[in-house]
């Protein structure tokens, strides 16, 4: 390597710092700092220098959502009965293929507390932990949730990439409410080993990133599968394409995001792909979320006794131990809502009694062979797309959380692909669509989603950054 790209790591790391200095305080994404951020960037450097970079984001920078084990950070799930104890004993599979890629490891972002499964009233972005995340398009909008911290960041700059963690909208609504791009891989195609689980049905680790082709390019680290996603994000490929436009659900409850999800077909229409109308899933009714519901709360239960069992220190043990720490810290822990999917939890079944299998089993009935699958084989498709979520909701510590719809729910039941772009800005905060894909089609959605993006950039030019306003 040349002496001036030898110092380009220490030299992103020491921008990206000056920017944290900055921009931070605004938006709360970051809830630990690494202090040896800069040394890691010297020894990636001085590396890089002598012989082949590791891997083609060798030097970069990237953080990590607080429900990931990292050996040298502190990981919380955003709960302080997480917080002060020692840190992991080893970083999480996916982190050891972070560091094996030669990336440096800047921090930890914010999330919602425990990913989101702690109470039906929560507010997206905060945690006990970490605070309040706010969206960098609106200071006194949602950041979404739960890897609020992973797309806050990314948007505000603080970072190039972030990996977030999706179990249903986990990835994707941060991504479309800060206008960043997301990608929820196929449940299984990056590890969760050492992630704070909430159900291994759908859980599913992923990248965020500002373009589709950096977002593959971090799944090409964290999958290792030997697939060079970001060898996908290449113009030509969308000639020939079929995107299906599934109206019922999941269009209609935003009139920002239709319209810019119109536009967006247009693009797509005009670049080469056939736009196939009425590709609707079957309209679920409440039974499918009830059976999602018990499934999730059966698998936490049993996951995260699991999980605690590998931490060292004064922490609680099982579920029921964190629902007494919560009683016993509510000033802090409960202030701003209850714990009742916990409390529901312990009421609930067990994973792996037949309440639990059978319920799993009608789910992924319902999504995969008579939702997803079925609608993508009779319409000879290669993909869905609607709009994603409507713009970002204001924030509320009072009052329950309301979204008026979203498009996450049948590819997290079935545990299937989905990749988020952002369109453009609607009423100065960011819209987006998502890609939808059967198991294991992360390659074709993410041309499809660099098409779009190329398309969109050609169009009106990427989204605008963010300005950090205090009311939207």
């Amino acid at each position: 390597m040349t002496a001036s790209t030898a110092a380009s790591a220490r030299a992103a790391v020491e921008e990206l710092l000056e920017r944290i200095d900055v921009v931070e305080p605004g938006i709360n994404a970051i809830c630990t700092l690494h202090p040896d951020a800069l040394a890691q960037a010297d020894r990636l450097d001085a590396e890089a220098a002598d012989r082949d970079p590791r891997s083609p984001l060798h030097g970069r920078a990237v953080l990590v959502k607080d429900n990931i084990d990292t050996h040298d950070l502190a990981t919380t799930a955003g709960s302080l009965a997480l917080a002060g104890t020692p840190p992991p004993s080893r970083d999480a599979a996916l982190v050891e293929r972070l560091r094996a890629a030669g990336m440096i490891v800047l921090g930890k972002t914010n999330l919602s507390e425990w990913a989101n499964i702690r109470d039906e009233s929560s507010t997206s972005g905060w945690s006990a932990f970490g605070g309040l995340t706010r969206n960098p398009y609106g200071l006194n909008r949602s950041a979404g949730g739960s890897s609020s911290g992973s797309g806050a960041a990314v948007a505000a700059g603080l970072a190039p990439f972030a990996v977030g963690t999706e179990t249903d909208g986990s990835i994707s609504c941060p991504a479309a409410f800060n206008g960043c791009v997301g990608i929820k891989p196929t449940v299984g195609t990056v590890p969760t080993a050492g992630v704070v689980p909430v159900s291994p049905s759908q859980d599913s680790p992923g990248p965020m990133a500002r373009t589709v082709r950096d977002a593959a390019a971090l799944l090409t680290v964290l999958a290792a599968d030997g697939t060079d996603y970001a060898g996908h994000a290449v113009t030509g490929r969308l000639a020939g394409a079929r995107v299906g436009v599934p109206r019922a659900t999941y269009w209609g409850y935003s009139p920002h995001a239709d319209a810019a999800a119109e536009r967006a077909l247009g693009l797509l229409a005009a670049a080469g792909a056939t736009i196939v109308d009425d590709t609707d899933l079957p309209t679920y009714g409440d039974e499918v979320g009830d059976d999602e519901l018990l499934v999730l709360l059966a698998e936490f239960r049993a996951g995260v006794a699991d999980y605690l069992a590998t931490r060292t220190g004064d922490v609680p043990r099982t579920l029921q131990d964190i629902v007494a720490f919560n009683r016993e810290h509510a000033a802090t822990e409960l202030a701003h809502f209850g714990q009742g999917l916990f409390e529901q939890a312990l009421a609930g079944p067990l994973a792996g009694s037949p309440e639990h299998r059978e319920a799993r089993a009608r789910g992924v009935a319902a999504t995969r062979t008579g939702g997803i699958d079925r609608v993508l084989r009779e319409h000879r498709l290669d993909a869905l797309v609607t709009p994603s979520y409507p713009p970002a909701n204001p924030i509320d510590l009072v009052n329950a959380e309301h979204l008026a719809g979203g498009c996450t729910g049948p590819t997290a039941i079935a545990g299937y692909p989905l990749v988020t772009v952002p369109t453009e800005l609607a009423a100065g905060l960011p819209v987006a669509v998502s890609f939808w894909g059967t198991a294991g089609s992360e390659g074709r959605l993410i041309e499809i989603a660099h098409a779009y993006e190329v398309a969109r950039d050609r169009s009106s030019g990427p989204l605008a950054a963010p300005t950090f306003p205090a009311f939207v």
